[in-house]
């Protein structure tokens, strides 16, 4: 197991690992938030994912959230951890684990950390369904990448 905090990986990811990072004696909640590999996408069947990634800019990227999260709760312990490579369908992609005093602020940060991956985390995907592939843009669909990737001008810091 890996001691990093916010990880990009090509491994299986352990979600027993991730929430051990977060555990903390004066914690009264810890969230784990699982994304998978899903079969069906708007009507289309997928076979597989291949997920891909800059990868040290997305790591900085996961360590912002966390800074962000502590930010508004300084008590709280995140870890994260995104898989890239081919993942096939009920894979874990991605695990957030966040540890708070309270319940409903782990609930809270772990949604605000998922949907902050979505929207500056430099990790793409190129969908493989029954009938053909694609490469999908930014993790909001807001942006095609038709070369596969994003361009360097899409990277923010």
């Amino acid at each position: 197991m890996s001691d990093k905090l916010f990880e990009i990986t090509t491994e299986p990811i352990s979600i027993t690992d991730i929430t051990a990072k977060v555990e903390d004696a004066n914690a009264g909640a810890i969230n784990t938030f699982i994304g998978t590999v899903r079969e069906m996408t708007k009507g289309k069947k997928t076979l597989y994912l291949k997920y891909d990634a800059y990868i040290p800019m997305a790591e900085k990227k996961l360590a912002q959230i966390g800074e962000e999260i502590q930010a508004d709760y300084p008590d709280a312990k995140v870890a994260i951890t995104h898989r890239i490579g081919s993942l096939n369908i009920k894979d874990i992609a991605v695990v957030i684990a966040v540890s708070t005093p309270h319940r409903n602020d782990a609930f809270k940060t772990s949604r605000y950390a998922i949907e902050r991956i979505k929207e500056i985390v430099p990790i793409w995907k190129k969908e493989h369904w029954e009938d053909g592939s694609e490469w999908i843009g930014d993790q909001l669909e807001n942006k095609a990448y038709p070369s596969g990737k994003p361009e360097k001008e899409d990277f923010t810091t």
